[in-house]
């Protein structure tokens, strides 16, 4: 068996551009697992192995690798920056112990940070951070250290210092040893030597330094307490476990920093993932739920000798077959085993199982509690799905996904290709959860929904390179909905008589706008027996139904409350199937009375642009019909946070480069849906009635 204290799942995560996948890079380095180190912008990183990664520079799959350090084996995922792709910082924090937030020391707090750092919250992930690009203009550790402690409402720890700063960044001072690990520039990161701390650093250095051992001595009560009255300080073996302690319960989080690209710093880091975070057994045990997703009240105890439970996260489809990302929670799981899925119901072989190294796969016959393997040809596994021991079974907390914003229509372009399409986008859909495909039953056109124009983008990308399949590709088309405005009481009867035994069905109901978020919601108030308590389920589904399609122009409606008040049956013609029907009738009858209106997705926008352009942009924003939230200076420019209407934002990448000559920067995700203006919905109303007379 092997030790559970000596694993870290670990993921590294951070804004786009902040140097996540090179500090991979150079973990991978350090721990022997790859000789050559493979750069992100000569396109050759390890982890960024899909073409369309290595041609834009970006992350988009999270890559899984495992490599070994001072004893330790790390699980290591590589997540995505992209706010188009927070889905896969979502998943891998779900099954990973501890993490790794790499932040840029120029750009300091950006965007996507936040984004992550409020999944890792929700999660409850221990984490490092480090300060990366040290060596940048403008690279500023302090500053970077205040950003987190005011934008994030975190609390770093500092254990190193920098020494000199952009071109003169040299190397780092480790504040518990008060040693100084100077690299030189050779590119080598075992080229550095450990000196003392330089003459003009070392007031500063105890300053830091008391303040390190403070915070972590708080940890414990009789050392805090000998600290201050007596002044001794502990062994650094204490300290390190008050500094694990305080991590772990998430009340500090150690602050490193260098320069990963330089190769400088990068061994602190890993010492410090070994030193302060987690092991599976030190995290708290996932909670098991029935089918109905309520928590039993067990849990997947850490332990190889307990049932199996084990929690698919991540599908990937490669030139050797499918491959479903495994986090094992409890249990020891070997080659043959017969699993069940506890979603489906239906049991599963284990064939292969492989530790993954970015695309390289070693083959392995037996994993454990605390692993995170990929399994080969899984049939009927989707992410979020839990694999149980057959005689033991329970089920896993699932992830909950978000719901697309976009979606754009897609055709092939012959008959050859079509066939080739389904295939490939059932794939696709699979691998990744916030990516929905559906057919337009009017058009038969297939339209896909996606997170935000760069997520479809690189899907039709996709498609075209990995899957060979050429499409034609729509307008960008806004997921609008549509909901009501008054409370508006009703009545319907529906009665049919033709030979025979008729249908009857009389329902007097109220209609009201339900709380935003709410959706539909039905209840039913009636007395005496005048709707019989057997068919109260057939007008739920009736008006249930009917909500996919709104009286506007056809949009799923959303937050309507139906109250069942009264009615009337017949003892021999009222059945089941009468009163879904009245109740559909009664749905088309009342909506165009109850004030119907058109609602429109509206995102949280954060612009960076340099200070000489805030006018502009905000200008342009205010044209888009955007409110601007609040305008924050920083070093090297202003950030703009704004809710913004999503169908006035397609395109606004190339609007915002032209107006900033190619400096600004934006993110954008969902927020909430809200009114459209008259104007537009008379708009959108018009453009989806003509849509559809095209599609005849």
């Amino acid at each position: 068996m092997t030790d559970l204290s000596k694993y870290r799942n670990i993921g590294i995560f951070a804004h786009v551009d902040a140097g996540k996948t090179t500090t991979t890079e150079r973990i991978l380095k350090l721990t022997g697992k790859i000789h050559k180190i493979g750069e992100v912008h000569d396109g050759a990183a390890t982890t960024d192995f899909m073409e369309q990664e290595a041609e834009r520079g970006i992350t988009i799959q999270s890559a899984a690798t495992t490599a070994f350090w001072k004893d330790h084996r790390l699980n290591i995922i590589d997540t995505p920056g992209h706010v188009d792709f927070t889905i896969e910082v979502y998943r891998s924090l779900k099954v990973l112990d501890g993490g790794v937030g790499v932040f840029c020391a120029s750009g300091g707090v950006e965007p996507q940070s936040e984004t992550n750092w409020r999944y890792a919250n929700e999660s409850g992930v221990a984490r490092v951070i480090f300060v990366n690009k040290l060596d940048r203009m403008g690279g500023d550790f302090y500053r970077v250290v205040d950003q987190v402690r005011n934008v994030l409402a975190a609390n770093p720890l500092i254990m190193v210092l920098p020494i000199g700063i952009e071109d003169d960044f040299t190397g780092v001072v480790d504040l518990l040893t008060r040693k100084a690990w100077v690299w030189d520039n050779s590119g080598d990161p075992m080229n550095y030597t450990i000196e003392d701390v330089p003459a003009d650093m070392v007031d500063q250095v105890e300053e830091y330094r008391e303040q390190l051992i403070e915070t972590a001595l708080e940890q414990d009560d009789d050392l805090f307490e000998a600290y201050l009255e007596e002044g001794t300080e502990p062994p650094l073996e204490e300290i390190k476990r008050c500094i694990r302690k305080g991590t772990i319960a998430l009340d500090f989080f150690p602050t490193l920093c260098g320069s990963a690209f330089k190769n400088k710093g990068v061994q602190l880091v890993l010492d410090a993932v070994v030193d302060y975070l987690p092991n599976p057994m030190e995290v708290k045990p996932q909670p098991e739920v029935d089918l109905e997703g309520v928590e039993t009240g067990e849990f997947a105890i850490v332990d190889p000798a307990k049932p199996l439970r084990a929690l698919a996260f991540k599908i990937m489809d490669d030139r050797f077959g499918a491959l479903t990302f495994t986090r094992i929670y409890s249990g020891t799981l070997k080659k043959g085993d017969t699993l069940l899925n506890t979603f489906t119901g239906k049991t599963e072989r284990i064939g292969r199982m492989v530790e993954m190294h970015a695309d390289e796969r070693n083959e392995i016959h037996t994993a454990q509690a605390g692993d995170i393997i990929a399994l080969v040809g899984l049939k009927n596994v989707q992410t979020g799905h839990t694999l149980a021991d057959v005689n033991n079974p329970a089920t896993l907390e699932p992830m909950v996904f978000p719901d697309p914003v976009i979606s754009i229509a897609i055709s092939p372009s012959d008959k050859a290709a079509a066939e080739k399409m389904g295939i490939a986008l059932n794939k696709m859909m699979q691998e990744d959860p916030s990516f929905r495909v559906e057919t337009d039953e009017d058009s038969g056109e297939t339209i896909i929904k996606g997170m935000g124009e760069l997520h479809l983008d690189i899907k039709v990308d996709i498609l075209r390179r990995t899957h060979g399949v050429e499409v034609k590709v729509g307008k960008p088309q806004v997921a609008y909905r549509e909901s009501i405005t008054q409370v508006t009481e009703d009545s319907y009867t529906h009665k049919k008589q033709s030979g025979g035994s008729g249908q009857f069905g009389k329902i007097d109901y109220i209609m009201e706008p339900n709380e935003t978020g709410a959706g539909f919601e039905f209840e039913s108030k009636v007395t005496g027996g005048n709707v019989p308590r057997e068919f109260w389920p057939a007008v739920e589904k009736g008006f249930k139904m009917s909500m996919d399609a709104g009286v506007l122009a056809g949009f799923p409606v959303v937050d309507v409350k139906v109250t069942l008040m009264d009615g009337g049956f017949h003892a021999v013609d009222s059945s089941a199937i009468a009163f879904e029907i009245a109740a559909k009738g009664g749905y088309r009858q009342t909506m165009n009375k109850a004030g119907p209106q058109m609602l429109e997705p509206i995102m949280r926008v954060d612009v960076f642009t340099p200070e000489d352009h805030v006018g502009d942009v905000i200008g342009d924003l205010n044209r888009r019909r955007s409110m601007i939230k609040s305008q924050e200076a920083g070093p090297t420019g202003v950030r703009i946070k704004a809710d913004a209407p999503l169908s006035e934002m397609f395109g606004y990448i190339g609007d915002l480069r032209t107006m900033t000559s190619g400096r600004g920067q934006f993110s954008m995700e969902f927020d909430h849906y809200a009114a459209c203006p008259k104007n537009v919905a008379e708009e959108v109303i018009k453009e989806t009635i003509e849509r559809k007379k095209e599609q005849g």
